[in-house]
């Protein structure tokens, strides 16, 4: 129910939801939003989803890898319940999608969760590139005892807002110094940046290390 509410669903929406699993999310969306899409990479899965979503006629399943998959050219949010090891590389697909959705929501690990929302002075890769596209907050935390099997992980549901106009060259140039420095995030910029020093300490942070700046000293430096 959370993680229907998060989006904020109405009803000329479309969902692209990744993994419907058996379906339990699936029909819970498709009696809010106008259209779901429902990508799952389990062939064996789709016998079990036709029968279970075969009264609705505004799901469409679709088998193929999510991280491989081109998102809608039209309007749409992301509701996602992910194997947690693809949780980087999928919000990287669509924070960075030529069409990015209007929000993300997903149900994570936890600890990953967490890092995702933390900001100066704790900053990581991934927060820094969800923090350039979006703004990141935790719904709720989801004890590992509330799944069967339990998980040795407690989860997190995720609510990505993305932001309507982003600078798409920007950000990425800033990522990409970003990823330099954070190779050696407990070494101070002077080191990790070198060819950089006379800005860095024109800009007062040479002394700094990579978790400590926030979006405003990385546009700052590349100015």
């Amino acid at each position: 129910d959370k993680i229907v509410a998060a989006p904020q669903i109405q009803g000329d929406d479309h969902i692209l939801e990744i993994g419907p699993g058996l379906g339990v999310l699936t029909k819970e969306l498709a009696k809010k939003a106008k259209k779901v899409t429902s990508i799952e990479l389990d062939k064996s899965l789709f016998p079990i989803l036709k029968e279970t979503l075969e009264s609705f006629t505004n799901i469409e399943l679709i088998h193929a890898d999510a991280l491989r998959t081109e998102p809608p050219r039209t309007a749409y949010k992301v509701v996602a319940n992910i194997p947690y090891n693809i949780t980087s590389p999928l919000i990287n697909h669509y924070l960075q999608a030529a069409n990015k959705p209007e929000s993300i929501t997903m149900l994570i690990q936890k600890e990953v969760a967490e890092k995702i929302i933390k900001l100066t002075p704790d900053m990581t890769v991934l927060s820094l590139q969800v923090a350039l596209f979006g703004e990141a907050k935790i719904i709720d935390i989801v004890k590992s005892d509330c799944f069967h099997p339990a998980p040795k992980v407690d989860s997190a549901i995720i609510y990505i807002k993305v932001h309507k106009e982003i600078n798409i060259e920007e950000s990425l140039k800033i990522l990409k110094l970003a990823k330099r420095a954070f190779k050696q995030r407990r070494k101070k910029l002077s080191n990790t940046l070198g060819d950089m020093k006379e800005k860095l300490i024109k800009l007062g942070i040479e002394d700094k290390r990579p978790q400590h700046l926030t979006i405003n000293d990385w546009r700052k430096l590349l100015q």
